[in-house]
C-alpha cells in the first residue's frame, strides 16, 4: 500500500534532491480537503512537484484511495492522508495541532447540480456547515490562508458575456446556493478579520485528465457532467448521450460552456497559493478560472469523436431546470493578478480524457 491514513501527529519528509535551500525555506505545508477527488488530486500533484508538503483530508464519499497511489507513483513521494470529514471538528483540531499547517485549499463538498435539487439538506450540511466548521478550526489554530473552491454557478443566468468577477450573483439550484453562501461567509469573515488571506476561485467547467492517463474524473453512478458521459458512451459503457435542449439562443441550439482542462485549473490553484504567500497583510480576491471561450455541447461531441476515433450517439432531451444557455469567463483578472492563463485547448481536453477513459474504463476500481 503506497499510502497511509493517520489520526495522530505525523511528520512527513518529502524528499526532493533538486530542492535548494532557498526553495525549502519557501515550502508550504498545505491541508487539502477533498484532495483525493478529481480536481483535488490534480492540484495535489502539482503542489508536490512545486515542492510543497501536503496533507490530504478526504472522506472518500466521491473519490478513491487509488488516486492517492497514482499521485505517489507520479510524484515519487509519500503522501499523508487522513480519512475524515470536514464537519468533524475534533478531527480537525487534532490535525491542526499535530501539524504545522500554513494554509488550506478547500475542495471537499458535494457538487452535482441535479442531485442538489433532490437532496438539498445534504448539500447545505456538507458544503456550508462543512466550510464553517473548517474555518472555525482554522481560526482556533491561527491558520489564515485559504483557497476556496467556488463555481461559476454563482453567476446564475448571466446578463452579459464574458462574465467578469463583478457580475451580479444569484443561483438557480441548491448547489449554486451553497457556493454563494460560502462566498458571503468568507467575505464577512475577511471584513471582520482583515488579516485573513483568501482566494475565491470560481471554476467554469473542468474537463480532461492527467496526460499520463493515470488520473482523471471517476464519477460514481451516472455521470452528471458532459465529458465523462461522452467518454463512457465512446467506450460503449453507455448507449448514448443525453443532450438537454437544442433550442437555446446559441449557434447550434445546444448549451455553451467554458470548458477548462483540469491541469490548467490545478495550475490556477498553485498560482493562487503563490499569490497569497506574497501578501504582506490580509487580502480577499475573487478570481475566475476559465478559458474565456464558449464551446457548445455538440461542438464538444464532435471534438471528442475526432480525438477518440469513436462515434458518440446522442438524443435530444428536454431542457433541465436551472440550466442556462451560455456561460463563459472573462479571464483578465487571473492573468493580471496571478499571472495565470489556460494553455490547453479542446483537442488536448478530449485526447487526455479519452486516454484516461480508454485505459481505465471502470475508473480507479
Amino acid at each position: 500500500m503506497l499510502w497511509r491514513m493517520i489520526n495522530k501527529e505525523v511528520q512527513v519528509t518529502q524528499q526532493n534532491s533538486q530542492t535548494t535551500q532557498q526553495a525549502t525555506a519557501k515550502k508550504k505545508h498545505l491541508l487539502v480537503t477533498g484532495g483525493a477527488g478529481y480536481i483535488g488530486s490534480h492540484t495535489c500533484l502539482q503542489l508536490l512537484k512545486a515542492g510543497h508538503q501536503i496533507t490530504i483530508l478526504d472522506n472518500f464519499s466521491n473519490s478513491s484511495a487509488i488516486s492517492v497511489q497514482r499521485m505517489e507513483a507520479l510524484s515519487k513521494q509519500k503522501i499523508t492522508v487522513i480519512e475524515g470529514d470536514v464537519r468533524d471538528r475534533a478531527k480537525l483540531d487534532t490535525l491542526f495541532s499535530a501539524n504545522d499547517i500554513t494554509g488550506v485549499i478547500h475542495f471537499a463538498g458535494l457538487k452535482a447540480v441535479g442531485e442538489s435539487a433532490e437532496i438539498p439538506l445534504s448539500y447545505y450540511q456538507n458544503n456550508v456547515a462543512g466550510t464553517l466548521t473548517l474555518l472555525e478550526a482554522m481560526k482556533k489554530a491561527g491558520v489564515r490562508s485559504f483557497v476556496f473552491s467556488s463555481s461559476a454557478t454563482v453567476y446564475g443566468d448571466p446578463e452579459t458575456l464574458p462574465i467578469t468577477e463583478q457580475a451580479p450573483r444569484s443561483a438557480t439550484n441548491p448547489y449554486g446556493q451553497t457556493k454563494l453562501m460560502c462566498e458571503h461567509i468568507l467575505e464577512d469573515l475577511h471584513k471582520a478579520n482583515p488579516e485573513w488571506r483568501i482566494a475565491l476561485l470560481r471554476y467554469f467547467n473542468p474537463v480532461g485528465a492527467h496526460s499520463s492517463g493515470q488520473m482523471g474524473e471517476d464519477p460514481q453512478g451516472i455521470p452528471n457532467n458532459l465529458m465523462p458521459f461522452i467518454s463512457q458512451v465512446a467506450t460503449g459503457k453507455r448507449k448514448e448521450l443525453a443532450v438537454f435542449g437544442n433550442d437555446y439562443n446559441t449557434p447550434d441550439g445546444t448549451g455553451v460552456r467554458d470548458y477548462i482542462h483540469v491541469e490548467d485549473l490545478a495550475a490556477g490553484h498553485l498560482a493562487a497559493i503563490n499569490f497569497l504567500s506574497k501578501q504582506n497583510g490580509g487580502v480577499l480576491e475573487t478570481i475566475n478560472l476559465g478559458t474565456g471561450q464558449g464551446i457548445s455541447v455538440l461542438e464538444m461531441v464532435r471534438a471528442f469523436e475526432t480525438a477518440s476515433g469513436q462515434k458518440v450517439p446522442y438524443q435530444i432531451q428536454p431542457l433541465r431546470p436551472g440550466d442556462v444557455a451560455s456561460c463563459y469567463a472573462d479571464g483578465s483578472k487571473a492573468r493580471a493578478l496571478l499571472g495565470w492563463t489556460a494553455n490547453k485547448g479542446v483537442k488536448e481536453m478530449c485526447e487526455d480524457a479519452w486516454r484516461w477513459q480508454s485505459q481505465n474504463p471502470n475508473g480507479y476500481e
